[in-house]
């Protein structure tokens, strides 16, 4: 029997077996799944009767809330496109996407309207303009009177391809212009499938959604979670003093993080002052982090702190850093190196680490070569170029760009993007791991490793470091310190301090690009010896 794999199925199903349980937590909105789902179904044939046609996409300019979860469901419900945009993004940049895509409609906050009215002028495509909380003079209607107009009859699952698009994801913009990643319903049901075997069995799971659903370790959850039944707990902007509040108020057992917000949950002056014993499992994305890291998560919040590694076109995981049935650990340093690790691939997807001849490198934690990955919830390419895709996706292998290390276990480290690496006297270094060994000094709150200009070496490690409040740290203190943890080839040789944090993409990267052209555009620096 051949029936369509579509997250829809997944909807359904919460709707039917969990219909009077509490799933989705938005400020003081509590929805049980049956809630949830007929509201999901009111904004489809909503869409629908707007004249929203398969195919068209619409756009979300939200943070987290539960208007914006709904819209992973009833647009695609439609037979349309769910385009969350990431709204950290300048106007010039949501332009670029939104002509890109040709998106005709746009579902926006409030706290967005100075942004829409670029917006509007910029982008003749988008045809219908609505306002998720209040009536807005640019809006033609509001998210609730667009409900309104729809009916809670459930849309046949059986009419949907599942080989065709159902969410579309531009990229951060951190290595060129935003591309558009293309993920069909039957992708995006098996990367929930896969994701399932990981997550922790328990009924009493509560997810807080800590990271904003345009970025891929924010997304990636809530079709699992949707799929067995989580309460899912909305954090509409990341405020470190909101979410330990939030987890001590709802019980909050998971959670996600990106290394920028693990470091500012860990630095607030509040840490101590709630109860977090409800927390049993962090996650880790969106950038490599630290065994230091690992440990202090762990000391601080009482749980297991795991490590998972993906992209927007992989759905987004590949790889987490669970313990691995034949993998012991000798002692707790070990432990948390190995948690803080990439890790070895999920159900569903085969990952290897390649020359430029595509052959596999030796399994020796030594020899780096480029990730490369294929299996069910791989993207089908990018949006409208073809052209590009196919620099990317070769013979059926997916080149992420990432460069790795691994093990005879099949743990894989990230040591940096491939346009990252610094190639100082004919040496490979990892940023990323310099990076690392800088964090790992209690007097550090952030840090980014970027190549620096040498007339000797052609390139030098540089170093842009951030105190943590209080604390003092010089270069030479912060030098002798390396000293015991890198090769000399790998230590920094310039180092500044920032008193201000250091510059963020939308999704919570630093931008390092930014930090590596002032080093290369001549500005004076402190080079140690």
């Amino acid at each position: 029997m051949f029936i369509p794999l579509t997250p829809v199925r997944f909807l359904y199903r919460a709707m039917d077996t969990y219909e009077n349980q509490v799933g989705i937590v938005c400020a003081d909105t509590e929805l049980t799944y049956g809630q949830f789902g007929a509201r999901a179904c009111r904004l489809a044939s909503g869409l629908v009767k707007l004249g929203i046609k398969p195919g068209d996409r619409v756009a979300y300019l939200s943070f987290n809330t539960h208007q914006l979860l709904e819209g992973y469901y009833g647009v695609i419900m439609a037979h349309a496109i769910v385009m969350p945009l990431n709204v950290r993004l300048s106007s010039l940049e949501l332009v670029n996407i939104l002509n890109h895509s040709g998106a005709r409609a746009l579902l926006f906050e409030a706290d967005f309207l100075p942004l829409v009215e670029e917006l509007r002028k910029a982008c003749p495509a988008i045809e219908h303009y609505i306002a998720l909380d209040e009536a807005a003079e640019l809006a033609s209607m509001t998210s609730a009177e667009l409900l309104d107009s729809g009916s809670p009859e459930r849309m046949d699952f059986l009419t949907v391809d599942e080989m065709s698009i159902a969410e579309l994801f531009y990229t951060s913009c951190s290595t060129g212009s935003p591309k558009g990643v293309a993920l069909a319903h039957r992708t995006i049901y098996m990367h929930a499938l896969d994701s399932a075997l990981i997550f922790r069995q328990d009924k009493n799971i509560v997810d807080l959604h800590t990271i904003p659903l345009f970025h891929a370790n924010g997304w990636g959850r809530p079709q699992t979670s949707v799929l067995m039944g989580t309460r899912q707990v909305m954090v509409r902007r990341f405020e470190p003093g909101f979410v330990l509040r939030t987890i001590e108020k709802q019980r909050a057992s998971d959670m996600s993080l990106v290394p920028t917000m693990a470091n500012a949950l860990l630095n607030h002056p509040d840490l101590n002052n709630h109860d977090l014993s409800s927390m049993k499992q962090i996650m880790i994305g969106g950038a490599a982090a630290s065994p230091e890291l690992v440990e202090r998560l762990e000391t601080a919040f009482g749980c297991e702190v795991i490590c998972g590694y993906g992209l927007t076109e992989t759905c987004p995981l590949l790889t987490t850093s669970r313990q691995k049935p034949e993998v012991t650990y000798a002692d707790e340093k070990e432990r948390y190196r190995r948690q803080s690790l990439a890790g070895w691939p999920a159900h569903g997807v085969e990952v290897r680490v390649v020359d430029t001849t595509n052959a596999d490198v030796a399994r020796d934690g030594v020899a780096i070569g480029e990730v490369i990955a294929r299996g069910d919830h791989v993207m089908d390419g990018y949006y409208k170029e073809p052209e590009v895709t196919a620099t990317v996706v070769i013979d059926k292998w997916f080149h992420t760009g990432d460069m790795a290390v691994w093990d005879e276990q099949g743990y894989i480290q990230i040591v940096d993007r491939k346009k990252e690496i610094i190639i100082s006297g004919g040496e490979n270094i990892s940023s990323i791991e310099v990076e690392k060994a800088i964090f790992a000094h209690p007097a550090v709150f952030e840090c980014a490793v970027v190549a620096a200009p040498d007339p000797k070496w052609g390139e030098v490690p540089a170093a842009m470091v951030v105190r943590k409040p209080g604390m003092e740290l010089t270069a030479e203190e912060l030098m002798s310190f390396l000293e015991q943890r890198l090769g000399r080839f790998k230590l920094p040789r310039v180092i500044e301090f920032s008193e201000e944090p250091l510059l963020k993409t939308g999704t919570g990267k630093i931008k390092k690009m930014v930090i590596r052209e002032r080093f290369w555009a001549g500005k004076e620096t402190r080079v140690q010896g």
